[in-house]
């Protein structure tokens, strides 16, 4: 047969496990790319997907990296007081007035490309240099967004750093993930000596719901490279999707740990000056506590207090706005042991709190012009790190009702550069602009009108409440009546009040944690400890390989006929292994069963198509495209006592999928022998 996997009729089997599970590889790459044909076993009806617990490692201590676009952090627990979380120390360096439990996500390397620094060290490092040798520093920062925006994402896939140089993307995050690697484990060495160090930690990664499977295995080769876990030993990390994380950790909250939007003073603008949420459900509260089954529920579940005051089946919702992306899932709460339900596939987009950094960028093109921003960002980079420190401050004391101007400062760089270039002071380019709402101060800097100020968070903010709006519209989501507001851009006071003044009219109680900067870390600590509290999620688009089904005249387009053998076949039939949008529970098995088309053939390899649509039929219908590979890796056919009398060319290959994890799984087992097949799939060598 031809180069094309889908010239395969899998067989659906579905019985009892093999006596020896094959155990869990969660997607990597297939070392070589050599092609392999399939030969078509009969097809069979697709019964349901069958369901099995899945299995964890043992480990002492769950350390958990929130690894953000503008600040990243860890924190852990331990096994044995798995709801005590250990945050990291508090970071060297740092603003006035934020705090350091986070470090901002910058890596410095040398001019040579090797690590030099992370965090508060790396951007003052590189603040420090002298303009001319800083031009041959590599400074990264806010990288995680080039791998959600990269359409054709690969090993291969480069960064470009502040200078304009390239490495490649896979050794930038892996130099980021070492670094907390390296800090975590001498943390954990000073506070238990006698841990020992191998195989006892399972780690966690986060990342945004909305990403899509390449970018999840992506994660999982920087972990891989940078050295928190072997191929081998796969299972000792998790990817914990941001918002299931602040939900997980959400649902542990008390009452006085949540503030209550709708209840906000007039004309308050900071977070403190919201009373707690505690006084709006003390009434509901003494109802429940005369509920024995409650009661139970409490105890048993180990939820907060205000998810003991939910009843089965209530849904609510979690915006998490984070520095590059905005995240939204809908949960529902099951009983009795306070598992979470996914009503609705996650969605969002790039509306995170850089959207208002490069509104101000803009601004500063309209003032300057285009040209000079980006030659003044070529030629002096730590300088431009500068600004954007600078504006980042003043950012952050952003509200919508707060009196008086916004000071930003003017790094004296980029004055008198501009002054060289242009041969005449930023204060005649202020007012030559057409921007009226920016003055010049004599003490050397940009003074900015609350107004104008606010005017940059708008097309971020009304992007997250459009995203908001559209998800409540959806007839699976009816009912929902909280949202929880998380993540670091989730501290502003002008989200805040926009989200709240949208959307508290529609009798939608908008929450948020006191903690709201860390509340995705502290929930993907939880997470690993429990990855099995999300029980069902939905799959965010459609999944199956192409498929040689018997040809039905007035059912199959005739350019789809293909004769071999004398049988007539329809090629390209799209088979689903699971719908988009549909719930799929945790452990939940998709099996197909593969015979190689030759004997002694070392490698299975079949293509993995995906579309958003529910209904597609053929691998060439609009929407449909080739997003990756199942890699099948056989032993020899002779390798097995039970082969001799096997029929050449029928050896069975059992295939297992899971979808109902943060990552798709597979497991594969040769039916004859017994015995376990190396099984991956990948999604970033398409």
């Amino acid at each position: 047969y031809p180069d094309y996997a889908r010239m395969t009729c899998p067989l659906f089997s579905v019985g009892s496990s093999p006596e020896r599970s094959p155990v869990p590889s969660p997607p990597g790459s297939p070392r070589t790319q050599e092609s392999c044909s399939i030969a078509p076993l009969t097809p069979s009806q697709s019964p349901k997907p069958e369901a099995r617990a899945p299995q964890q490692a043992s480990f002492s201590v769950v350390v958990a990296i929130d690894f953000g676009t503008t600040s990243s952090g860890y924190a852990f627990s331990f096994a044995n007081d798995p709801e005590t979380i250990h945050m990291m120390r508090k970071w060297e360096g740092g603003d006035p007035g934020v705090a350091h439990q986070k470090t901002p996500t910058c890596l410095l390397l040398t001019p040579e490309g090797a690590f030099h620094s992370f965090g508060y060290t790396a951007r003052d490092y590189y603040h420090d240099l002298d303009p001319e040798e800083a031009r041959d520093w590599l400074y990264f920062e806010k990288f995680k967004m080039k791998i959600h925006s990269a359409t054709d994402l690969t090993l291969k896939t480069q960064l470009e750093a502040v200078n304009g140089k390239k490495m490649p993307a896979l050794e930038v995050f892996a130099h980021a993930l070492r670094f907390f690697k390296e800090h975590a484990l001498q943390e954990l060495r000073e506070q238990c000596p006698s841990l020992p160090e191998k195989d006892t930690v399972r780690w966690v990664l986060t990342v945004p719901a909305i990403w899509k499977q390449p970018a999840k295995q992506f994660m999982r080769e920087a972990a891989y490279l940078a050295g928190l876990v072997s191929r081998e030993n796969a299972e000792q990390l998790l990817i914990a999707l941001e918002p299931e994380a602040a939900s997980v950790y959400c649902r542990k909250l008390r009452l006085h740990q949540l503030m209550d939007l709708s209840s906000r003073a007039p004309g308050g603008g900071r977070l403190g000056e919201r009373r707690s949420i505690d006084s709006s459900f003390r009434q509901a509260r003494e109802q429940l506590r005369r509920s024995r089954h409650s009661r139970t529920f409490l105890v048993e579940s180990g939820v907060g207090e205000l998810w003991a005051e939910m009843q089965a089946g209530d849904r609510y919702m979690v915006a998490d706005c984070g520095g590059g992306t905005v995240d939204l899932t809908v949960h529902q709460l099951e009983q009795p042991h306070g598992t979470l339900k996914e009503l609705y596939k996650a969605s969002g987009g790039p509306y995170g709190a850089v959207g208002v950094d490069l509104a101000f960028e803009q601004l500063l093109c309209r003032i300057f012009g285009e040209d000079f921003i980006a030659t003044f960002k070529r030629q002096r980079p730590a300088a431009w790190v500068d600004l954007t420190i600078a504006f980042e401050a003043r950012k952050r004391t952003a509200g919508p009702h707060r009196a008086g101007a916004l000071n930003i400062s003017l790094p004296f760089s980029f004055i008198e550069f501009y002054r060289k270039q242009r041969g005449h002071n930023v204060e005649t380019a202020l007012r030559r602009s057409s921007v009226n709402f920016v003055k010049w101060s004599s003490q050397g800097m940009l003074r900015m009108s609350c107004e104008a100020m606010n005017e940059l968070f708008q097309p971020t903010v009304s992007g997250i409440i459009q995203h908001i709006e559209a998800l409540l519209a959806r007839p699976e989501v009816q009912g929902v009546k909280l949202l929880f507001l998380v993540g670091g851009f989730a501290e502003s006071a002008v989200l805040q009040h926009a989200v709240q003044m949208a959307l508290g009219a529609r009798g939608l109680r908008v929450v948020v944690p006191h903690d709201v900067g860390l509340t995705i870390l502290k929930g993907a600590v939880l997470f690993g400890q429990a990855p099995g509290v999300v029980r069902v999620r939905r799959s965010p688009l459609t999944y199956g390989v192409g498929v040689l089904n018997r040809f039905v005249a007035g059912r199959h387009p005739p350019e789809k006929l293909l004769v071999r053998d004398g049988r007539r076949w329809c090629t390209d039939v799209f088979e689903r292994f699971v719908a988009a949008e549909q719930s799929v529970a945790l452990g939940e098995e998709v099996r197909r069963s593969y015979c190689p088309a030759r004997p002694g053939q070392r490698r299975v390899l079949i293509n993995l198509y995906c579309c958003a649509a529910e209904d597609a039929r053929f691998i060439t219908d609009p929407g449909v495209r080739k997003c990756g590979a199942l890699s099948l890796e056989l032993e020899p056919a002779d390798g097995g006592p039970d082969t001799a009398g096997a029929p050449p060319g029928r050896r069975e290959i059992r295939a297992a999928m899971q979808f109902g994890d943060t990552e798709i799984k597979v497991t594969a087992v040769d039916v004859s022998t017994n015995r376990s097949v190396r099984a991956a799939i990948d999604f970033l060598s398409n």
